[in-house]
């Protein structure tokens, strides 16, 4: 059977390339797959105890069996569909967007007279970072899948807390300093409810949604340091080939 096989973050540099299809005995596991790359090009063992894996953009562990033509995504830690209603000019509920983004085409159209407090978080890019001066950065995502995600955030979000609507709208591609990289906006009738939960889509967006962000400095550049999955997902790197790293993190840097 032959699977198509995508490459994300610093595992794209490692390998040198973002994708590729291979073939498979019939019955193989996503744990197969990954040994099979870890034995292919060892530095991806200093990985084995962060990576997580999906299938057809959902997590996956690596007993999962694979089918053909499946497509099998290898996802460094994140750095830290969507549903279709238009809350402004181009922008749905949960989006990901290659322009700047435009909060006046967020907020105001979602806004309800039952709400007494609207929380907003907008992720600004800085101009330092490792204490170097940040040039810009560059983002990208798997995107199916971190679309799929962000809609279950904001699903969980409007469960969990005494919330009336929420939306998050992410930036992929190259970001200036002073630009926004994502803006959350939650409504609701209590300013505390709409707190807890803008904070909670923020902090679990930053470990669990397929996005990841390069920086670029004047020496070099480098892949962020990712937050770390939940337990949840990074059970599904459990049980892989271990293998001893012979480079610190910062052997991603390219010049």
């Amino acid at each position: 059977m032959q699977v198509r096989v995508l490459f994300f973050g610093v595992l794209k540099d490692v390998l040198g390339r973002a994708g590729e299809t291979v073939l498979l005995p019939e019955g193989a596991t996503v744990g197969d797959l990954v040994a099979r790359y870890e034995q292919a090009e060892p530095r991806l063992g200093k990985w084995r105890a962060s990576l997580a894996m999906s299938v057809n953009q959902e997590y996956a562990r690596p007993e999962s069996r694979l089918k053909n033509n499946d497509e099998v995504a290898l996802l460094p830690p994140v750095s830290g569909g969507g549903e279709g209603a238009v809350v402004g000019p181009g922008y749905p509920r949960v989006g990901m967007v290659h322009e700047k983004i435009d909060a006046h085409s967020i907020v105001p159209p979602l806004e309800r007279p039952e709400d007494g407090a609207i929380v907003m978080f907008d992720g600004i890019v800085r101009n330092h970072s490792r204490g170097r001066k940040t040039l810009y950065l560059d983002y990208e995502a798997y995107e199916p899948m971190a679309l799929a995600e962000m809609a279950k955030l904001r699903a969980q979000a409007l469960e969990k807390f005494a919330v009336r609507e929420a939306a998050i709208v992410h930036r992929l591609g190259r970001l200036e300093v002073g630009e926004s990289s994502v803006f959350i906006a939650v409504f609701s009738a209590h300013r505390a409810a709409a707190f807890e939960a803008c904070r909670w889509i923020i902090d679990t967006l930053k470990k669990t949604v397929p996005i990841w962000k390069k920086e670029y400095f004047e020496d070099g550049a480098v892949w962020a340091d990712g937050e770390p999955f939940p337990a949840e997902i990074a059970k599904s790197g459990a049980g892989l080939r271990s293998a001893s790293p012979d480079e610190p993190p910062d052997a991603t840097q390219t010049r």
